[in-house]
């Protein structure tokens, strides 16, 4: 019977903090916007990222790549604006790349707890280790959005659910593997560089998910750290 209460508990604290449907299965895809002859802010980094000619000024062209790119990562208002937001993703995706296959080059993942599951808030990158040998990752992930921070520290999967369903707003969370109250690593289909970012969880790729899946168990250490922009 305690086990039976303990269950329950567990449930509840799941599904009180899953994401929204619509974040867990994705929006309804973007209508056609118009796009803007204005440049932005960020014209020329933007351009540069995008492999487009870096003169500071938005053409037809430039406002399409931009665009593109916006209706790829879920990024509002998707107008080809090379605004904060566009940037910002942008500037995450050269940084993660920068980290290589030395992801815990900072030292801030434990070394001394066999397999662990790492995840970088600042980079929003994922990895698992084996002490200092680098097992799978690096990976971008998506995390808790502000105000539905993922919680830092050291923590355990305690839950493992491969057909996973939250019961307040049926949502499928495959692969979820939880660690810390309702905050798990779960696949959704979503860009990785969505923004503003999930409500707690980990959100993976499914071929991530279904990796971290084989790679992990019941009682393997999971340690967060750092800040995610924004939060």
């Amino acid at each position: 019977m305690a086990d039976i209460r303990r269950r329950g508990a567990v449930v509840l604290g799941i599904t009180g903090l899953v994401a929204p449907l619509t974040l867990a299965l994705g929006a309804a895809p973007a209508q056609a916007a118009s796009c803007t002859t204005a440049a932005g802010p960020y014209q020329k980094k933007v351009e540069k990222f995008l492999g487009r000619p870096v003169d500071g000024r938005q053409s037809s062209a430039d406002c399409k790549a931009i665009q593109s790119f916006q209706n790829k990562h879920g990024i509002t208002p998707n107008i080809g604006y090379a605004g904060p937001v566009t940037w910002g993703v942008m500037d995450l995706m050269n940084k993660q790349k920068a980290v290589g296959n030395n992801p815990n080059r900072d030292g801030r993942c434990p070394v001394n707890k066999g397999r662990i599951a790492c995840v970088n808030l600042t980079l929003q990158l994922s990895w698992i280790q084996d002490g200092s040998r680098l097992v799978y990752g690096p990976v971008p992930v998506r995390t808790g959005r502000d105000g539905y921070e993922t919680r830092t520290g050291l923590k355990k999967i305690y839950w493992r659910d491969i057909d996973h369903v939250s019961s307040i707003y049926d949502v499928p969370m495959p692969y979820s593997q939880f660690f810390d109250g309702g905050q798990a690593f779960h696949s959704v289909g979503l860009s990785m560089w969505n923004p503003p970012g999930s409500h707690g969880c980990v959100n993976m790729t499914t071929t991530t998910a279904k990796k971290y899946w084989s790679l992990l168990k019941k009682g393997d250490d999971v340690f967060v750290y750092g800040r995610k922009l924004g939060t």
